[in-house]
């Protein structure tokens, strides 16, 4: 059998207290320090936010409200067309809304599919963020069936190179919403830095650790500052009062 067995006096319990669940995985100073990484994360909750959370929540379509484009040193990568920074900005903002949304079902919410909130949304004849901000949290509340909705704005997506340093910066920010009463629930933002530095001295040492920073800019490694951004984030939201405790037997 692929599945062992173990004496009834062994057997694994089930629905224990999570060791960690707060802390497993969130970066600490030390890792701040060895990654070198300056970003910055905070979440401010409601007052009562612990003891009444929402229980059903839709992530909307993330803004891009950034440059749109990759952006090396402070400088555009390349100028893009009207249509293609239209593109790039839904696929940036949407790579942390789907990020973002992922993290966020891991925890005791239930989350709407993405695809079913953009065909709902889409039905409604709502296709820009210009005519999302007119709709009242209260009206999303119906149409999508949930008690909160987040909107994400995604602030920087860039890339930096000099020399000895190289990575990348990803900057999100985030509001929950209630749309019972359109209070809002909680406020989040996070820069998350992907980034590495290789010290020299020598001249053939500057030259060989330049090129081997390159290596720092692939999309894995963007990738990476897109998952770590949303989850510093979303970690840091407090857990409710009703779920501090295991299940009872």
């Amino acid at each position: 059998s692929l599945i062992s067995s173990q004496p009834a006096d062994q057997d694994q319990h089930l629905f224990l207290g999570e060791f960690g669940r707060q802390t497993h995985g969130r970066m600490t100073w030390f890792d701040h320090l060895v990654e070198f990484d300056p970003g910055t994360f905070y979440v401010r909750t409601a007052a009562d936010y612990r003891a009444k959370p929402p229980q059903k929540i839709a992530v909307l379509p993330f803004t891009d409200t950034g440059s749109g484009n990759y952006v090396l040193n402070g400088a555009p990568v390349a100028v893009r067309k009207s249509d293609e920074l239209a593109d790039w900005r839904w696929t940036d903002s949407n790579r942390l809304r789907k990020v973002f949304e992922g993290y966020l079902a891991e925890r005791e919410f239930a989350t709407v599919n993405l695809a079913d909130v953009d065909a709902i949304l889409a039905a409604h004849g709502i296709n820009d963020d210009a005519k999302l901000s007119h709709v009242t949290p209260q009206q999303l509340g119906r149409w999508l069936g949930v008690d909160a909705v987040v909107y994400g704005e995604v602030k920087h997506y860039e890339v930096y190179y000099f020399y000895l340093v190289a990575g990348w910066r990803v900057k999100l920010k985030v509001k929950m919403v209630s749309t019972k009463n359109g209070c809002a629930l909680l406020a989040a933002a996070g820069t998350r830095f992907k980034m590495e530095v290789k010290p020299a001295v020598a001249l053939r040492d500057i030259a060989f650790n330049s090129a081997i920073e390159l290596t720092d800019l692939r999309d894995v490694d963007l990738r990476r500052a897109e998952e770590e951004a949303a989850r510093e984030i979303v970690w840091r939201i407090p857990y409710a009062t009703h779920t501090d405790a295991p299940p009872s037997p």
